[in-house]
């Protein structure tokens, strides 16, 4: 049976950052719509505000009243804020907050209820909703579609490199009482299935990051009481882990490319690494959802909104992302019903010539 083309919805953003120019520039390709049916979550004549600011060139784009309306070779827009919505590009404001929130909560319900079949948020700001109970775009997703049991997962990803981050954007001083053993055999044990559902690859090897520097010399308490029995839990239900190792030298050494994924303790020693070395390309990963929802590495920039200097590179992965973890999803949800197939994505192997114990950064299980 012919596969269906995937539904991707997309929310604007906020309006006065280069979210829409993101968008626009991202479907000015036509091979685009070739690929995927885009869902946008906003507004017509803020689309048209942005084209005539930008200067750019006219796109297909026609207005439905529901997702189902949703037609291929074009871009189909659902007008989910007030006409008279306010644009005031570069400023943070609440308008545009409010205006984000809404395109968030209508493409969540319609996409509870099947109408599309991804999520592609272009940048907020930060605090988006005016309160403390969604600072951003994810608490609000994993309230929605979490399980309860665990935190939403950010997992940052380039090609290969597959950053995953134990604890969030949060305040430093408030990253140490969430490092808890319980916490690092969750998110392990998290990513791990992650890269199998998600990423398609059999076996994952996945490289811990120390708390602490230089781990091998000057062992902190953290390695040896939480990292570490975390890590030997793990392999008992076959999760393959290695390290921790020290952040600067498993990426200053080119280390990570043996590797399948790596788990951060932190966010500045998850991301700090990674836009070092691939600046604004790649996508983020919302994992731990029952849903797939994707996101470009940058904010909504709102230094050089209006100015037509914004790079959709990073936008236009996080749609071809969502599309390829959605195919990944439905792959693996049939193979695990397949008693064989099953046996091969539980028990796949590991390449028994890398030997990633000799590192002396690491310390040895």
């Amino acid at each position: 049976m012919e596969e269906q083309t995937i539904k991707v919805g997309i929310t604007h953003g906020d309006i006065n950052g280069i979210g829409y120019e993101v968008i626009l520039k991202t479907f000015s390709d036509t091979r685009m719509t070739e690929l995927c049916i885009p869902v946008l979550y906003g507004s017509s004549k803020i689309v048209a505000y942005h084209r005539k600011a930008l200067e750019l060139a006219p796109l297909n784009i026609s207005a439905i009243g529901k997702a189902e309306e949703a037609g291929s070779n074009r871009v189909n827009i659902i007008n989910c804020v007030k006409d008279d919505t306010k644009v005031e590009l570069s400023k943070p404001t609440a308008i545009a907050n409010e205006a984000a929130f809404k395109a968030l909560e209508t493409a969540a319900g319609d996409l509870k209820r099947g109408a599309i079949d991804v999520l592609v948020t272009a940048p907020a700001n930060n605090c988006f909703v005016g309160t403390n109970k969604y600072p951003t775009h994810t608490e609000y997703l994993e309230q929605t579609f979490g399980n309860g049991k665990h935190k939403a997962l950010p997992v940052l990803v380039y090609g290969a490199l597959r950053v995953a981050l134990v604890t969030g954007d949060i305040f430093f001083s408030e990253v140490l009482p969430q490092i808890t053993k319980a916490r690092i055999s969750e998110t392990l044990s998290l990513f791990y299935h992650t890269l199998k559902q998600d990423f398609n690859i059999v076996r994952p090897r996945i490289a811990l990051l120390s708390l602490n520097p230089h781990p091998n010399r000057m062992s902190g308490k953290e390695e040896a009481s939480m990292l570490i029995p975390a890590m030997q839990e793990a392999e008992k239900q076959g999760i393959i882990s290695f390290g921790p190792y020290a952040a600067d030298h498993l990426f200053g050494a080119l280390t990570y490319n043996k590797f399948d994924g790596i788990l951060a303790m932190y966010y500045d020693q998850g991301i700090t690494p990674f836009r070092t070395l691939v600046a604004n390309n790649g996508f983020n990963y919302t994992a731990g959802l029952s849903v797939v929802r994707t996101s470009p590495v940058h904010g909504a920039a709102h230094e050089i909104a209006g100015q037509n200097i914004a790079s959709e590179d990073s936008f236009r992965q996080a749609v071809y992302a969502a599309m390829d973890i959605c195919r990944n999803r439905r792959i693996y949800k049939e193979a695990v019903h397949n008693p064989l197939r099953k046996q091969y994505f539980e028990k796949g192997s590991v390449d028994e010539n890398i030997d990633l114990t000799k590192d002396d950064t690491a310390v040895q299980l």
